[in-house]
């Protein structure tokens, strides 16, 4: 008979704040204080916003014409993801000195399990706030962070006092902590899904774990387990160090089924947009585009197309999406979802180094 309790695991998530902008601001005094977006002004989307701009209710993955009429003073900065990307493997390396289980989830992103952490600290919340001093000192910029006993709870907790803040969670608050949250700040629940749950009276952690598990795979199917445990804090997830990309890309679900094209390419290049921030973000290239659409009768349909020498840029990206979706069209019967993938990924080759200049 084995009498060991298992071991309680420590999880720091950490997650730099508005990053994108942040490094803009930094590198350019005069975007300090004032409303920055970073992403084109013309047919793009929103990439990230400074903090002055979401004031404004601008958000990241927003048109840019919208984020424009919500902030007519918003300054636009084109992306600069070879500086974002340098400055990402900096702050990896400021996690490697305490911890090999490191899981990036993006450039501005990241769990790490400290649960034995390689100089020997032992208290988790003492290496989040040494890894939040050092990003500040050795980078310029804020991270916040959560900690807690799982992967779910810390990235909740990550976001509780940003920007620029700490947040613990311990196994015993963990439940307390759950129930007081809207549901809708559950990584995994949408938009779309956090309506669904309103409809069915579900506002709060609390309402979700009042629900039986056989209730919500019958209303959520596959992902009702996940909101069963997740409404009790329970998360055994492992840190998955250098977890591979399969997929990258994004999708969306109308509020009304959509049948003209200028309507659905309108769409189409918003979500592109968004699809290939996630891919920047991820660090990856990829060749294989593949559209989803789901029609007014569920029925879903997808279409790909492969490129020999991958998907260089957005534009490409994009014009391979549209055309996919020309082969659906017209869409008489209207079309309530659509999604654009990258797949067939391999991470970016590093540039050759060049004089003068970070590699």
């Amino acid at each position: 008979m084995n009498d060991e309790q298992p071991t309680v695991r420590k999880i720091i998530h950490v997650d730099m704040d508005a990053f994108y902008a942040s490094v803009e601001q930094r590198d350019d005094p005069a975007l300090r204080g004032k409303p920055v977006a970073v992403g084109g002004m013309h047919r793009g989307v929103v990439a990230a916003a400074s903090y002055e701009a979401r004031v404004f209710g601008v958000r990241s993955a927003m048109p840019s014409a919208t984020a424009k009429r919500r902030c007519p003073d918003l300054i636009f900065v084109k992306p600069r993801f070879d500086v974002y990307r340098e400055v990402s493997r900096q702050i990896r390396g400021i996690f490697a000195d305490y911890t090999p289980h490191i899981e990036p989830l993006s450039l501005d992103e990241a769990y790490l399990d400290v649960t034995e952490d390689l100089r020997g600290i032992g208290v988790a919340t003492t290496i989040a706030e040494e890894i939040r001093a050092r990003i500040r000192s050795e980078t310029g910029l804020t991270a916040s962070a959560g900690v807690s006993y799982n992967k779910f709870l810390a990235k909740l907790a990550s976001d509780q006092n940003k920007p620029d803040g700490l947040c613990v969670v311990t196994p015993r608050q963990g439940p307390a902590f759950v129930a007081a949250l809207p549901v809708r700040r559950f990584h995994g629940v949408g938009p779309v899904t956090a309506a669904k749950m309103t409809r069915l009276g579900i506002e709060t952690g609390a309402d979700l774990r009042a629900q039986s598990l056989a209730w919500l795979e019958a209303n959520f199917g596959r992902s009702g387990a996940y909101y069963y445990r997740a409404a009790r804090g329970e998360d055994d997830r492992p840190v998955r160090a250098n977890r591979p990309y399969k997929s990258v890309g994004a999708e969306r679900t109308f509020d009304s089924d959509l049948v003209a094209e200028e309507d659905l390419t309108a769409e189409l290049a918003r979500i592109a947009g968004y699809a290939w921030t996630r891919v920047e973000r991820a660090e990856v290239r990829g060749r294989t585009v593949t559209l989803k659409a789901r029609f007014q009768d569920f029925r879903t349909v997808t279409r790909a197309h492969s490129v020999a020498g991958g998907v260089e840029d957005q534009a490409q990206f994009l014009a391979i999406g549209t055309s996919l979706l020309g082969m659906l069209l017209p869409a008489e019967k209207g079309i309530r979802l659509l999604g654009l993938t990258l797949s067939g990924l391999e991470e970016r080759e590093a540039a050759p180094p060049q004089l003068g200049l970070p590699i």
